[in-house]
């Protein structure tokens, strides 16, 4: 598959069934992201893989405290539009996944949080090139789920990846066509984009 094959066939999944994850199917995921780039290769971010069923808990324990907090500080109207998407603070896929793949960002190094997210974007692609499925799971407070994997200070969780085989019927929302989100030369100018494959 091309990675435009990989890209279009990727969807976010939140439900997964209990077939292991292999280690050669993790070991090539953090092979990949091992060949993001950086800031002057700074590589600052650091990988913890979770596998054992009490570490996975205690990180969903975590995330939905933090998740309960920021659905208590937001407006009944964004509360109602997570609500539609079937959002809550209830976290269960990080306990059904086989794997959590959590990613941190070495918060004193020059502006980290790119080059972690570039990272996370080799590792979405990755998982998806394997046959597996994942989510983007950012925690609302990553500080409660860093403390709980004893991360050095200077350290704080950017995402957490469930690993695993998909068991979730939703199928990938629309994305925007590229003429509704690109410009030529300046805002607003539209004219004269590529031509679709």
């Amino acid at each position: 598959m091309t990675i435009l094959d990989t890209a279009t066939s990727r969807r976010t999944t939140r439900k997964y069934n209990q077939t292991p994850v292999s280690e050669d199917d993790i070991r090539y995921v953090l092979e990949t992201i091992r060949q993001s780039p950086s800031g002057s290769n700074s590589q600052p971010w650091q990988v913890i893989i979770v596998d054992d069923p009490s570490a996975k808990m205690a990180i969903r324990e975590a995330s939905e405290e933090g998740e309960r907090a920021f659905y208590e500080s937001i407006s009944p109207e964004r509360k109602k539009g997570y609500n539609e998407k079937g959002l809550n603070p209830s976290k269960p896929h990080l306990t059904e996944a086989p794997v959590l793949l959590v990613v941190l960002g070495d918060t004193p190094a020059p502006n980290y949080r790119p080059w972690v997210w570039v990272r996370i974007g080799y590792a979405i692609l990755a998982v998806e090139e394997r046959g597996l499925s994942t989510v983007t799971y950012t925690p609302s407070d990553p500080s409660l789920v860093t403390k709980i994997l004893r991360a050095p200070e200077d350290y704080l969780v950017e995402v957490v990846l469930p690993l695993g085989y998909s068991d979730d019927p939703k199928p990938k929302e629309p994305r925007k066509p590229v003429e509704e989100f690109t410009h030529r030369n300046a805002w607003g100018h539209r004219g004269h984009l590529p031509n679709s494959q």
